[in-house]
């Protein structure tokens, strides 16, 4: 047990490293980031317009920063993997290989499928209620509480698309 803690925190100070040295070099291992060599505000330190961030890690909210934090985590779970160790969590985050730009491609698909299911939901109710069922002359719904169910789909299918974001980060 104190062999692996101790395993732990020199794993720490390699991914410690290995981030602070792609911050001031702009590479990770063998991978190198042309707009590691901004500034976090956009502005650039050298070099001309065209070398900024991408836009879709612009619209990710990927930085510098993030994007050798996720390098170096991935270069020190294969070097973990080649001793025989298990992964570690890092920055709270299990490391996951990005899909397309998707750090977790399951629980992104898991959280679109729940948001299309509680939609569905939501529009059968719809249609349940005012195209199926019998309205009251004043042209309402004859169930008195059939608002509350429509703020709770719509709060529901909120949190899901949100859940699909920060699950794609």
């Amino acid at each position: 047990m104190i062999r692996q803690l101790g395993s732990l925190n020199m794993d720490c100070l390699n991914f410690r490293g290995c981030v602070a040295e792609c911050e001031k070099t702009g590479c990770a291992g063998g991978t190198c980031f042309p707009h590691c060599k901004f500034l976090s505000d956009g502005v650039a330190n050298d070099g001309p317009w065209y070398m900024q961030e991408p836009l879709y890690l612009k619209w990710k909210q990927w930085d510098c920063q993030s994007d050798c934090r996720y390098n170096c985590m991935i270069d020190r779970e294969k070097e973990r993997e080649a001793v025989g160790h298990g992964p570690v969590k890092y920055h709270g985050k299990w490391p996951f290989t990005r899909v397309f730009g998707i750090q977790e491609p399951a629980s992104v698909a898991f959280s679109a499928l729940n948001l299309a299911m509680h939609f569905h939901g939501w529009l059968s109710f719809f249609i349940l209620l005012y195209y199926n069922l019998p309205l009251r002359q004043d042209k309402k719904a004859y169930y008195e509480y059939a608002s509350l169910w429509h703020i709770y789909g719509i709060l529901a299918m909120n949190s899901w698309l949100w859940s699909a974001v920060f699950h794609s980060r």
